[in-house]
């Protein structure tokens, strides 16, 4: 009896597992058979509309009447109305017509033709919702922080570093600037600030990394030739299957950085990498940079390595003081006990 209890349980785990799918694919389905109705309805209002002279005032008519005729449908308001058309003219006007329009939902489509400008943008944050699932809401959020302007833009030498596909994908995990302003820093504030601050806001950090980012570490210790060596954070990205190391600067960038990455790329090589995985791939952070310093100083070096920057728009008053105390300030405590 117990063996047909386990069997029945696993049997039932199935079923509901397969309605579920069927549930989703339905959704699905009917998403994008609402959304192709809106399409040809837009359509032919536009058609309507270029042989008559009462312009957007006719939407009025039509919205009252689809209402009348269809009473238990939703969606014939002037104003969704108003936004078929919108959304219509945005990717006829763009010669483009995209399959993915009708693979999100219509929310979504009108929040994207209401924020964006152009076509490549909204493709982007299109296959951005498609391959994450995102919410209305994390789309919105990732609209207004400029994803598409900042995505891909660290200056790096992947395509001298790695195979084609490789640097393709390492190129999109990057941004610049990455937006910090999940952050509470001073105007003024070190590296061990940052990193704190960072590690106490774990969760929106790897969202701004992007997708695939799993953390291993923060600190994490090498040993090269008896020296220990510490690496800011450390990261395995899941879909280049390779090791990210992260390193942060609150300066400006300066050659010797590069350097420093080179290294603890080639000790991740050495030490942890297996066969399976890809190379090490190495992003600097830095509060600000010169573009052509950053040519210069990855122009020669053998490991894959990108360069961005960090933006902040709130900063905490001068006043505001990181509750550990600096390596100065303990000295002077100490100081002070002496001429005690």
């Amino acid at each position: 009896m117990e063996i047909i209890t386990q069997e029945y349980k696993q049997f039932l785990v199935d079923v509901k597992s397969k309605i579920k799918s069927a549930q989703l694919k339905a959704h699905i389905k009917v998403n994008e058979e609402m959304l192709r109705l809106y399409w040809d309805i837009a359509k032919m209002i536009v058609d309507k509309q270029n042989n008559s002279s009462r312009g957007d005032k006719v939407l009025e008519t039509i919205s009252k009447d689809l209402k009348k005729a269809f009473p238990d449908l939703k969606g014939f308001s002037t104003r969704n109305i108003k936004y078929m058309k919108q959304w219509y003219l945005f990717y006829i006007n763009g010669q483009q017509l995209v399959a993915q329009i009708f693979q999100i939902p219509w929310g979504h489509n009108i929040h994207i033709i209401s924020k964006v400008k152009t076509i490549d943008e909204a493709l982007f944050y299109l296959n951005l919702t498609i391959q994450n699932n995102y919410s209305r809401a994390t789309l919105v959020k990732e609209i207004e922080k400029n994803l598409y302007s900042r995505s891909s833009k660290a200056i790096n030498n992947f395509q001298n570093q790695l195979p084609k596909l490789q640097s393709q994908l390492a190129t999109e995990i990057t941004k610049d600037p990455y937006n910090f302003d999940f952050l509470n820093l001073r105007q003024r504030h070190d590296e061990r600030e940052l990193e704190d601050a960072l590690m106490e806001n774990m969760t929106k950090f790897l969202l701004e990394l992007g997708q695939g980012f799993s953390f291993l570490g923060r600190q994490y210790k090498i040993v090269v030739d008896n020296n220990d060596f510490k690496i800011d954070l450390l990261f395995y990205h899941v879909k280049l299957h390779c090791y990210v190391v992260v390193e942060l600067k609150v300066t400006d960038f300066k050659p010797e950085y590069a350097g420093k990455l080179n290294f603890y790329i080639s000790a991740i090589d050495t030490q942890i990498k297996s066969d399976e995985d890809k190379p090490t791939v190495g992003i600097l952070i830095c509060k600000s940079k010169s573009d052509t310093v950053v040519e210069y100083a990855l122009k020669n070096l053998n490991t894959p390595i990108g360069v961005s920057k960090y933006q902040l728009t709130e900063i905490l008053p001068k006043e505001y003081k990181t509750s550990l105390p600096t390596i100065e300030e303990i000295e002077a405590e100490f100081k002070g006990f002496e001429n005690e």
